[in-house]
């Protein structure tokens, strides 16, 4: 389960989608996570999912590998979709002692679902095909624009390189704890919801000393490389956009046009 968790991992491959600029993906998974909640009816997904679709087969990453990392987030989506199914007032489908299914409450729920789905996969194909350095100076640029109003931009993009960096590592040294306490007689499965909380404690214990002793030598290691910020630094690849990058704003800005305006219309 814990090799499963893709979020935040960079997936190395040759593809027209990491050739982008890194400004690029941000802006399209922005207005991409905006269209999904413009989206109120089937056309409108229907759209989304064609848009999805190109754009992980463009990407070259493997679709078991990105479905892989969505069960880390069943519990959530169930419980979404629990929620909106029983909770929606509206013209009942089943109403049977204490179960109360309304046609809104159905609808809503399928759609609170593929929403949720589309979101994670949208927001993990920037991670995935974008390096954490991209992302940081990608971002920076991004928000250059705030450095005139004294909003430390470069130290921000910095801490969220660092902590999507730290992810994987986190991952594979929470896995091996487990293993290394397993072997000793840890028991993580059964028991009850309070008992599972207490057995957790051999494992977060050792975690947060390894993360707090990785964050040390991270800090030392800046230091003494004379970090100071984005004072005085210069690039030795500057970003620049390219003719691709055209096309994939075009791309998206047409896309998000076709959203807005299939729920106007419809």
């Amino acid at each position: 389960m814990i090799r499963d968790i893709t979020i935040g991992q960079y997936y190395g491959t040759d593809s027209p989608i990491h050739r982008l600029d890194p400004r690029t993906k941000l802006a399209g998974t922005l207005l991409y996570l905006i269209s999904l909640f413009i989206a109120g009816n089937i056309w409108c997904y229907l759209a989304a999912t064609v848009f999805l679709f190109i754009v992980i087969r463009l990407s070259r990453v493997p679709v078991s590998y990105m479905v892989k990392g969505m069960k880390a987030i069943i519990f959530l989506l169930l419980l979404s979709v629990v929620f909106q199914l029983f909770l929606t007032k509206g013209t009942p489908l089943i109403d049977f002692w204490i179960i109360h299914i309304s046609r809104e409450g159905l609808t809503l729920a399928v759609f609170t679902a593929i929403r949720l789905v589309y979101l994670i996969l949208g927001s993990n194909m920037m991670t995935l095909t974008t390096t954490p350095n991209g992302l940081t100076d990608g971002l920076e640029k991004s928000l250059g624009f705030l450095k005139k109003i004294k909003v430390p931009v470069h130290d921000i993009s910095m801490m969220m390189s660092i902590a999507l960096r730290f992810i994987p590592i986190l991952i594979e040294e929470t896995d091996k704890i487990m293993k290394a306490q397993m072997a000793r007689g840890a028991d993580f499965e059964s028991g009850n919801l309070l008992q599972r909380v207490k057995n957790m404690v051999p494992l977060l214990v050792p975690l947060f000393i390894s993360a707090f002793r990785r964050a040390s030598d991270l800090a030392m290691a800046m230091e003494a490389r004379c970090y100071r910020g984005d004072e005085g630094r210069t690039k030795m690849k500057p970003l620049k956009y390219q003719k691709r990058d055209a096309a994939a704003y075009a791309a998206v800005l047409g896309y998000f046009a076709l959203v807005v305006t299939l729920q106007v219309c419809l």
